[in-house]
This record gives C-alpha cells, structure tokens and sequence, in this order.
C-alpha cells in the first residue's frame, strides 16, 4: 500500500534524524518486518540507508547497498553522506568513483570528503573533477562553496582566492568557506579583509562569520581592533553559546 511505504519513510527520517541507538533499534525492527515488495522501493530503500547510516550502523548500510541491484544516484548519495558523517572520507571517495553519471549533490559531497582528507591527493581529485563538470555546474553556489572549502582545507588558497574574486553572486556561505581557511593558516588579516568586503557589498554576517571573525582578532591579538569589531555584532548574537565561547577564548588571549 502506497501510504504504508510513505508512512515507513517518514519513520526512517525521524530515526535518522535522532541518530540514536533507539532509533537504529527501530529502523531495524521495522526493515525485518516491512513486506519484501517495499524493499524494490528506492526512495524507501534511500531512506533506509540514510538512517542506517545517521545511526552509526555503517556495515548493515554497506551490506544493503551491496545487494541491492539498481543503486540510484541518491543511494549512492546517502553512502557517501554517512561515509562522510562517520569520518569516513576515502569510503565515499571509492563510491564517487564507481559512479558514472553523476548530479550536483553527488559532486558536493565528493569535495566535501576531499575537505575532511585534506591531503595532495585529495586536491587533485579536487582539480580534476572542478575541471571536468559541466559548465554549468559552477552557477551552483552550493557547489562553488563546497569547493571553496576543499581547496582551502588542502591548501591552495590562491586557487580558491582566484575563484572566489570570479564568483558574482558571493554568498554568506562562500565566504565562511574562504574565512575559516585562512584562519586555518594563521593569515588572520586576510580574514578581516573579507570581513570588511562584506560590509561594502551590504551582506550581513551570521553566527559561523562572527565566529571567523572573533577566531581571527585572537591570533592578531589587537585589543583595540577588537573592541571595535565586537561592537559590530548584532546583541541577539551574544546569547549564542559559540559566540560566548568564541569571545572567552579571545579575552583570554589578552591576559
């Protein structure tokens, strides 16, 4: 029955949502208990996946994935997510490359795994594939922003510099990317700079860029600069536990 398969669906969701043991306790129940025509179901068997994965429950996933005989693209995806999630990164690396036709999420989740390896290999993989995908591929900010972030987290800033001048329609995300990478290599100045670019291009920051920026003030070390820069942040702000953390670290730096 068609609202029986939609009904288990949802359920998976919830339970990868919760990623708890109880809720992998129950995916399992139920997947034993499902009749075997819902198992020909892709999007419930997506589902399955995803959840089994969300749950920490990587070899059940792995076995699933291995039987089943028309692997959808998202399938591949909800692998590669959960490889991901589980620090996994080589794993979904593998699966990217048993794939033929790829999608957009498919190649925003091979950067990401590229990001977490952060090792050469990783960013010419990185290069090879930006160079490859559809032109336009690249009119994706979800893409360009994921791809930003793998080439900073392994190492090529002036590439990723080069692409971000390129990029028109820079979002909030892109340069999150482009700050949490250069703090990464102590070039702190650089941060700010991007800071203060967004300030002339009338973007507003959130939470993830006031904590770059609050990161990057603590290796530079300038009290007054501080000063003046905390005051920019909006009140509501500061009642966010990664702001306060992120300003103790700071003050600290001070003492």
């Amino acid at each position: 029955d068609k609202s029986d398969e939609i009904i288990i669906n949802l359920l998976f969701n919830a339970c990868a949502q919760l990623g708890t043991i109880e809720a992998l306790n129950l995916v399992n129940k139920v997947s034993n208990e499902i009749p075997k025509s819902f198992h020909s179901n892709s999007i419930l068997l997506n589902a399955l996946l995803d959840a089994l994965m969300k749950c920490g429950d990587i070899k059940h996933a792995e076995s699933l994935f291995d039987k089943s005989i028309n692997k959808t693209l998202d399938m591949y995806g909800a692998m590669m997510k959960g490889y991901i999630q589980n620090n996994q990164a080589k794993k979904a690396i593998d699966l990217f490359n048993q794939i033929k036709n790829y999608n957009e999420v498919v190649i925003i989740l091979l950067f990401n795994a590229c990001a977490q390896l952060k090792t050469p290999e990783a960013l010419k993989l990185v290069n090879k594939v930006s160079n490859e995908i559809p032109k336009s591929f690249h009119s994706n900010s979800f893409i360009n922003t994921s791809l930003l972030n793998a080439l900073m987290k392994c190492g090529d800033t002036k590439q990723a510099e080069s692409l971000f001048d390129k990029i028109t329609n820079k979002t909030i995300e892109m340069y999150g990317a482009m700050m949490n990478g250069f703090n990464l290599e102590n070039n702190s100045i650089k941060t700010l700079n991007l800071f203060k670019k967004m300030k002339v291009d009338n973007i507003e920051g959130n939470i993830a860029i006031f904590r770059c920026v609050i990161k990057a003030l603590s290796q530079i070390g300038d009290y007054e600069l501080s000063q003046s820069i905390i005051k920019q942040i909006p009140n509501s702000f500061f009642v966010n536990n990664q702001i306060q953390y992120a300003l103790i670290d700071m003050w600290v730096m001070f003492k």
